[in-house]
Order: structure tokens, then C-alpha cells, then sequence
């Protein structure tokens, strides 16, 4: 994981709003939100895993799943998850456990940054600074 300090940081947005602006920028909501907080998730590669830009956010009114929630920004940071070929050891047997379960775990889920994206990802944060503070 590679943090970028961005102007970012501490703003204040209604998720509504943030989600009409960056999803036409490629970016989704992350997986892995909860009623209080998530992240907004852009992937840049996909090579032996996956590269992510990825910016935190916590509600601080009301619930994700709420209308009119106002979220805060937190410091986006570079995240590169690397998948596991081939069978996964701890997949469920039967119809029920691979309805749930359909991925592979991470083999590294936090697995090392390529540096060849970190330019990138830095261009991707000041792109989101001119959009959503300019």
C-alpha cells in the first residue's frame, strides 16, 4: 500500500454527488464498504492481480445505504492485490458455498506496488483534486 497526500483529505461531499462525478471517471464503489464507511475504487491494471486506486470515505451523517448521506474523504492511497492460480484451498464444496464464494482468495492482499503505476496513480489523484476542488 502507497499513500498519496492529496488536498482531498477532509472534504466533505454528498455521496450522491461524488457518486455522479467519479463513476463516469471509471470509478466504482468498492466491495468491501460497510454502512459507515467504504471507498471509491479505480483499477489500473490488471497484471498478476489487481492495481487500485483507491479513496476512503466515512460517513459522518446518516448511512451509506441512506438518502442524502454526506461522506468524508480520507487520503487515497495505491493498493495491488494478487490473486491465486489455480484451485483455491479454502473454497466451500457444494452448490450453496460456490453460489457465495465464486473468487479465488488473494494470494497477497496486500502484495507489493508495481512501481511502473505509481506515477499513474499519482496523476489519477490530481485529476480527482481538479474535479472535485477546482
Amino acid at each position: 500500500m502507497i499513500e498519496i497526500p492529496s488536498r482531498l483529505e477532509g472534504k466533505t461531499f454528498p455521496l450522491y454527488k461524488l457518486e455522479q462525478l467519479l463513476k463516469p471517471l471509471g470509478y466504482t464503489i468498492g466491495g468491501n464498504w460497510d454502512y459507515d464507511h467504504g471507498s471509491f475504487d479505480y483499477k489500473i491494471d490488471d497484471e498478476a492481480g489487481y492495481q487500485f486506486l483507491r479513496v476512503p470515505f466515512e460517513a459522518i451523517d446518516g448511512q451509506l445505504d441512506s438518502h442524502g448521506t454526506t461522506v468524508k474523504l480520507g487520503r487515497p492511497f495505491l493498493l495491488s492485490h494478487k490473486y491465486q492460480i489455480g484451485i483455491d484451498d479454502h473454497a466451500d464444496g457444494g452448490n450453496l458455498g460456490a453460489a457465495f464464494n465464486q473468487f479465488a482468495e488473494p494470494q497477497d492482499p496486500d502484495a507489493m506496488f508495481p512501481e511502473k503505476y505509481i506515477d499513474i496513480g499519482k496523476a489519477l489523484v490530481k485529476d480527482l483534486e481538479s474535479q472535485l476542488l477546482d
